[in-house]
């Protein structure tokens, strides 16, 4: 029998505020500018704190396809790993990130759990299909530290294959940067307090329900066991070449911002100039005469 979950005002108040956080992204695809955001946010409550959310969001996705256009003119590639509990916000980064830029050249890699053949393979293989060309940037929605992480914690992997992948993953990653790959990699931080909340906010939210899997109720119960395996591997992993960067990651919105800017950072980009665009007129040709559409191909206009 499956116990009945009660919910305080305190969870209660957080998934009301998770609510309006799914609302504030159906904003945040709407943007074009900033007058936008102030015509938008006139009447909302929070009025405040959420302007200055929408505005430090444009101001820096426009950074962010200054960084694109760099990186396609220097012909760089980049490597980000977004790495974090369950729910602690990784994917919600990654789409802000994205969400204005070219996906032929910003693209995410999120892979599924190995297949049969790919079991047999390097470990790293199946990854590196996944690098960049010159002129890309390639986010991992988790990485190849699925080895430290879920698979230790969950038994997937041997304590040899363990070991052997700290072994090997400076090496890998040092040969990553020496290739000419620069490689960000970072952790979200959440507490348990606020990854239970989050749990409970897709629990009782039916658009949602399809992001908890057994493996992430599961990991509720081992959340001790993550912790000592988050500490092993970035005691393991953090290198000169290739350091781990902490995302304080409890307030979506605050994590989001402070990791768009720091990755900004990371990068030594410039606006890049480009040529005025002049829109061609049109060719018109007297004989030329529109077929015309069947009505029965033409979907209901039911709104």
């Amino acid at each position: 029998m499956t116990a009945k979950i009660e919910i305080d005002d305190v969870q209660m108040e957080k998934l009301r505020m998770d609510l309006l956080d799914s609302l504030d992204e159906e904003i945040e695809t709407e943007l074009e500018d900033r007058d936008d955001v102030a015509a938008l946010l006139m009447r909302q409550h929070h009025r405040s704190e959420r302007l200055t959310y929408f505005r430090e969001l444009l101001r820096l996705q426009s950074e962010l396809v200054k960084l694109q256009d760099w990186v396609v003119a220097n012909k760089h590639r980049v490597v980000v790993l977004f790495e974090g509990r369950d729910a602690a916000g990784k994917g919600g980064v990654i789409k802000r990130i994205t969400q204005r830029l070219n996906p032929r050249i910003c693209r995410v890699a999120a892979l599924p759990a190995p297949n049969d053949r790919e079991k047999t393979q390097w470990y790293f293989q199946r990854y590196v299909a996944h690098l960049p060309a010159a002129g890309e940037m390639v986010l991992f929605d988790r990485s190849w530290y699925n080895r430290a992480g879920v698979e230790r914690v969950m038994g997937f992997c041997s304590d040899d294959e363990y070991e052997e992948f700290f072994r090997s993953v400076p090496e890998f990653e040092k040969m990553l940067v020496r290739s000419g790959i620069q490689l960000v990699k970072y952790w979200f931080s959440i507490t348990d307090d606020e990854q239970h909340a989050r749990f409970l906010a897709r629990i009782h939210d039916p658009l949602k329900q399809w992001k908890l899997s057994p493996m992430d109720l599961e990991s509720r119960r081992r959340w001790e066991d993550y912790t000592r395996a988050k500490e092993s591997m970035i005691e393991r992993t953090h290198i000169p070449e290739a350091p781990w960067w902490i995302v304080q990651a409890v307030d979506k919105k605050r994590a989001r911002l402070n990791c768009i800017d720091h990755l900004l950072s990371l990068v030594p980009y410039h606006e890049i100039e480009h040529p005025d665009v002049l829109l061609p007129a049109r060719v018109r040709h007297p004989e030329y005469i529109r077929n015309p559409v069947p009505s029965d191909m033409i979907i209901p206009e039911k709104y």
